[in-house]
C-alpha cells in the first residue's frame, strides 16, 4: 500500500509539474528561512553556558538614583569593597570571581611592542568559575602572586611564536613587568567577556596601579565585575533581598544636604544570571556588545509566519488542482476505497513533498549561513543546525509541517461524492472563505513587514543625518599615553607644522562613549549654594577640545592658558544650566559651582550636543582641565584633519607620533566609524528586515497565485460566456482581479494599524526618533496592492484572450 502512494504521489508531482513545484520550492524557501532563523536564535541563546555551573552563576550589578528616587545610573561592575565584603557576610555563597578590564595596552617582548585588546586583571577564581582550560601552567597557582601574567593561546603566539612562553617577562605601558605563568585556551565565541591577557588581581594592590587601601576601602571605582557562585537549590532573590541592609551596614554614610541619608536610597546592588547577561542586560559598561532579546522573539516571530505563509500557500496550491485530480477520486470510491484511504494518500503526498522540501532546505540552509554571518555580524556555525536535537527535530518536520499544511486540502477532497464527480457536476467552491482568509493573514504579515522595513530604515538614516552639535567628520581618535604629558605642547605643534593638521585636543572621554562618571555637585542659586537636584556627569578636557569638535559656545568663553584660575573652572552644558536653575546661559557665567570637592566658578556653557548614542537623552554635563586636584586625566586624543589630503595627513601624524613615542605603537580610529558602530544592529536589522519582507511578499505571491489559479478554473466557462457575448480582454481581467485586489486591501486595514502600534513601540528604545510619517502606511499597502495585481494578471490575460469555444466545448 505504502508503495502504490508513492508511486501515485510521484505520478501527480510529475504530471503537474508547474503547480508541484511551486510547491516544492514555497516550502523550501519557507523552511530555509526557518532554518537560518532557528541557527541565529541557537546561537544568540547559547551564550554563556560553557561554564560547568553556569545556571548557578550571577554577576552583581549596581544602580544609582538621584534624591528624588529616579535612577541616574547602571552599571554591570561595583566596586571593589563589595565583592570580598559579600563572600565575608554570606556563607551561602559558594565561590566568587573579579575581574577588573584594562582596555588596551601596549605589550612588550624583546623588540616586538605590540597593541593588546582585551587586557583584565582577575584572581584565581575566574579560571574556576568559568571553566577556562589552561593549556600550560598551574591553574591554582597562576594567578597567585602579584606581577604574573595568563596569555590566551593567540595572543601567546602573537608574541613568542612557537616558543614556551613559561617564566619569560611582558613590559605592559612601559613600566609594569609580568611573569607570563600560564596559556590558556580563550573563551567560547558565545561568551559576553573574551579576555586576552589575564593579571594577576595582587597586581592591583600596587600603588601606582590602585593601591591597597583603595582595593580594601573603595566604593567608587565601579570597573569590577564580580560573579558568584550560589548553591543549585537556592533561591537568588532570597540574598538579593538582603542587599539594602548589607549597603547599609557596610557603606560610608554620606551627607546630603542636612539629612542622613541611607545608602541603599542613593544606591542598590542586583543580581543577574550569567546566561542573561548577553540578551537582556544593556547598562552602560557592558564589557562587550551584548544582543538583544526582542531582536531573538522579533525573528522567532517571523520564522514562524514565513514558515506559515509557506504552509498557507501548500494549502491554496493543493486546493486549487483539487478539480484536476477529482475524477481520481471519484474512481477511488466507486471501486471501493474508504475516504480514510484518500486523506492517508494525499497526506502521505504532502509529508513527501515536505521531506523534499527539508531536505533541500537543510542544503540552503548551510550553503546560507556564511553570507547570514557577515548579516547578523557573528559566527553563525553550521554545527548549530547538526546537533542532534536539531537533527531530531528535522526528522519529526516533515511529518508536522506535511499534516498542518495538507490536512484541509486532504480532507476537502476526500468529501468529493463520485456520483457528481462522475457526472460533471463537481460543486467545488466549498472553504472559499477560508481559504480567502488565509490570503489575507498572508499580505497582513507581509504589508506589516514592508511598514517595518520602511520604519527601520528611516529611523536608521535618522540616527545617521541628524545634527549632533559637533563635527565629527576628519577627526581621528587615539589612546593618550601619560607619558607624553610633559612634552604634549612640542607635540601639538609640531603635528600643527603640517597644514592639513588642524588641531588636537585631549579628553577623559569622547563622543560615541558613554557618560559614566559622576560626583556630587553644588551650584548658587539665589543667596545659596545648595546641592543639584540631579546628577551631572563630567569630563576633562583641555582648551584645544571645544575647537577640535567644533562645539558652540552659547554663553562665556573657552579655558584659556591666559588665565591661571580656570584650573578651578567649568564649562557646563546647557541641560546643566537648566537642572540648576539658572535663568539662562548668560546668567550661569560667573556663578559659583561646587564638583568633586573642587570650589570654582563657571566660565562658559556649550549649547547641548549629543555625547552619547541617540538611545539616551542630553544629560546634564560639566566639563573642566584635567589638574591634580581633578578626578580624572586625559585617556584620550582627538586630532582634526583637512580633508583635502588626508593620506599626507596620516604620515605626518604616524611620523610625529614616532618621533614622540618611539615604542608606543600607532594606531587610530575615525570618529564617524566609531560613530556607525552605535548603530549596527540596527542597520543589520533593517537589512534583515527588508530581507524577510521580500521573501514574505514573495510567498505570500505564491499563494495568491494558487488562489487565483483556483478561482480561474472554476471560471473558465463563465469566462467563455462573457467573452462571447462581447466582453472585452481587459473588463474580464478587472473582473477576476477584483476579488483578489478586495483580500489585499482587507489585508492593509488590518496590517496598517497593527504595524503602527508594533513600530511606535520599536521607536521609544531610542530617546531621539522620528515621527512616523504617514504616508508610509498607504504606500506600503499601495506596494502591496501592485505586486499582487502583477501577480494576478499574469494568469488572467492568458485566460481573457483565450478562444472562448474550447472553454464551451464540454457544455
Amino acid at each position: 500500500m505504502l508503495r502504490h502512494y508513492i508511486t501515485v504521489t510521484l505520478r501527480n508531482l510529475l504530471k503537474h509539474k508547474l503547480i508541484s513545484a511551486i510547491n516544492l520550492f514555497g516550502l523550501t524557501m519557507g523552511l530555509t528561512c526557518c532554518l537560518l532563523i532557528l541557527a541565529y536564535i541557537l546561537h544568540e541563546t547559547s551564550y554563556d553556558r560553557s561554564p560547568p555551573t553556569a545556571s548557578r552563576i550571577y554577576r552583581v550589578t549596581r544602580d544609582f538614583y538621584d534624591p528624588n528616587g529616579a535612577t541616574t545610573l547602571q552599571l554591570s561592575a561595583v566596586a571593589p569593597v563589595i565583592g570580598p565584603l559579600l563572600k565575608s557576610d554570606f556563607p551561602q555563597i559558594e565561590k566568587m570571581a573579579i575581574i577588573l578590564s584594562g582596555g588596551s595596552i601596549v605589550a612588550r617582548y624583546e623588540d616586538k611592542i605590540l597593541t593588546q585588546d582585551s587586557l583584565a586583571f582577575a584572581d584565581g577564581n575566574f579560571l574556576d568559575l568559568f571553566g577556562v582550560r589552561v593549556l600550560s601552567g598551574d591553574a591554582r597557582t597562576a594567578l597567585q602572586e602579584p606581577r604574573t601574567i595568563m596569555l590566551e593561546q593567540r595572543t601567546a603566539r602573537k608574541y613568542f611564536g612557537t616558543a614556551d612562553p613559561l617564566n619569560k617577562e611582558l613590559k605592559l605601558d612601559g613600566n609594569l613587568l609580568c611573569k607570563v605563568t600560564g596559556v590558556y585556551q580563550g573563551l567560547p565565541e558565545n561568551s559576553h567577556l573574551h579576555p586576552a591577557m589575564l593579571i594577576s588581581y595582587t597586581t592591583l594592590n600596587d600603588p601606582s596601579l590602585y593601591g591597597e587601601e583603595a582595593m580594601r576601602t573603595s566604593w567608587s571605582s565601579n570597573s569590577f565585575h564580580t560573579y558568584l557562585q550560589l548553591p543549585a537549590t537556592y533561591d537568588a532573590a532570597q540574598l538579593e533581598a538582603q542587599f539594602p541592609a548589607f549597603l547599609d551596614r557596610h557603606m560610608p554614610q554620606p551627607k546630603r544636604a542636612a539629612d542622613f541619608v541611607p545608602p541603599s536610597k542613593m544606591t542598590s546592588l542586583q543580581l543577574q544570571r550569567l546566561t542573561d547577561v548577553h540578551l537582556t542586560s544593556h547598562r552602560a559598561d557592558e564589557l562587550e556588545a551584548n544582543g538583544d532579546i526582542t531582536r531573538v522573539y522579533i525573528f522567532s516571530i517571523i520564522a514562524l509566519f514565513v514558515l506559515l505563509i509557506a504552509c498557507i500557500n501548500y494549502m491554496n496550491l493543493s486546493t486549487a488542482r483539487a478539480a484536476l485530480r477529482a475524477k481520481e477520486v471519484g474512481v477511488r470510491k466507486v471501486i471501493g476505497a474508504r475516504r480514510s484511504e484518500i486523506i492517508l494518500q494525499f497526506l502521505g503526498e504532502s509529508v513527501l513533498i515536505t521531506a523534499l522540501a527539508t531536505a533541500l532546505a537543510v542544503g540552503c540552509a548551510l550553503l546560507a549561513l556564511p553570507w547570514l554571518s557577515r548579516l547578523a555580524g557573528t559566527t553563525l556555525s553550521p554545527e548549530l543546525l547538526l546537533r542532534g536535537p536539531v537533527l531530531a527535530g528535522l526528522l519529526v518536520l516533515p511529518l508536522v509541517v506535511g499534516v498542518l499544511s495538507g490536512l484541509y486540502p486532504a480532507l476537502y477532497m476526500s468529501s468529493f461524492q463520485p456520483q457528481h464527480i462522475l457526472k460533471g457536476f463537481l460543486k467545488n467552491s466549498g472553504g472559499l472563505t477560508f481559504r480567502r482568509a488565509l490570503v489575507v493573514v498572508q499580505f497582513v504579515v507581509s504589508i506589516g513587514l514592508l511598514v517595518g522595513t520602511a520604519i527601520v530604515l528611516l529611523q536608521v538614516r535618522y540616527l545617521q543625518q541628524t545634527p549632533l552639535g559637533y563635527n565629527r567628520e576628519q577627526l581621528l581618535t587615539m589612546t593618550y599615553p601619560p607619558t607624553l604629558t610633559p612634552q604634549y605642547e612640542a607635540f601639538r605643534q609640531a603635528l600643527q607644522q603640517q597644514a592639513s593638521v588642524l588641531n588636537a585636543g585631549r579628553s577623559s572621554r569622547i563622543p560615541t562613549g558613554r557618560l559614566l562618571d559622576a560626583s556630587d555637585a553644588a551650584a548658587v542659586v539665589g543667596d545659596s549654594l545648595r546641592p543639584t537636584a540631579a546628577s551631572i556627569k563630567f569630563v576633562s578636557i583641555d582648551d584645544q577640545f571645544l575647537p577640535t569638535y567644533g562645539i558652540r559656545l552659547a554663553a562665556g568663553r573657552n579655558f584659556s592658558p591666559a588665565f591661571p584660575t580656570d584650573t578651578t573652572g567649568f564649562i557646563l552644558n546647557a541641560s546643566a544650566v537648566r537642572m540648576v536653575g539658572w535663568d539662562s546661559p548668560a546668567a550661569a557665567v560667573g556663578q559659583a559651582f561646587r564638583y568633586g570637592g573642587v570650589m570654582g566658578r563657571v566660565v562658559g556653557v556649550v549649547e547641548d550636543f549629543h555625547f552619547e548614542s541617540l538611545h539616551q537623552p542630553i544629560v546634564p554635563l560639566v566639563m573642566f582641565l584635567s589638574t591634580v586636584t581633578s578626578r580624572s586625566s586625559y585617556n584620550l586624543l582627538t586630532v582634526k584633519i583637512a580633508g583635502a589630503n588626508v593620506p599626507a595627513a596620516l604620515a605626518h601624524l604616524e611620523s610625529t607620533w614616532k618621533q614622540f613615542l618611539p615604542e608606543q605603537p600607532f594606531a587610530y580610529t575615525f570618529l564617524d566609524e566609531s560613530y556607525n558602530r552605535l548603530y549596527e544592529a540596527e542597520q543589520r536589522q533593517s537589512t534583515l528586515f527588508a530581507l524577510f519582507a521580500g521573501i514574505a511578499i514573495f510567498i505570500a505571491c505564491l499563494g495568491l497565485f494558487g488562489l487565483s489559479a483556483f478561482a480561474i478554473t472554476q471560471r473558465v466557462k463563465e469566462i467563455g460566456i462573457r467573452k462571447v457575448l462581447g466582453a472585452s480582454t481587459s473588463t474580464i481581467v478587472v473582473l477576476l482581479s477584483s476579488d483578489f485586489l478586495r483580500l489585499v486591501g482587507v489585508a492593509a486595514l488590518l496590517a496598517l494599524p497593527l504595524s503602527w502600534y508594533l513600530m511606535h513601540r520599536w521607536l521609544q528604545n531610542f530617546a531621539y526618533r522620528i515621527e512616523m510619517p504617514w504616508w508610509v502606511f498607504p504606500l506600503a499597502g499601495l506596494a502591496a496592492v501592485l505586486i499582487a495585481l502583477v501577480t494576478i494578471v499574469s494568469q488572467t490575460v492568458s485566460v481573457a484572450r483565450a478562444n472562448p469555444v474550447r472553454s464551451l466545448r464540454t457544455e
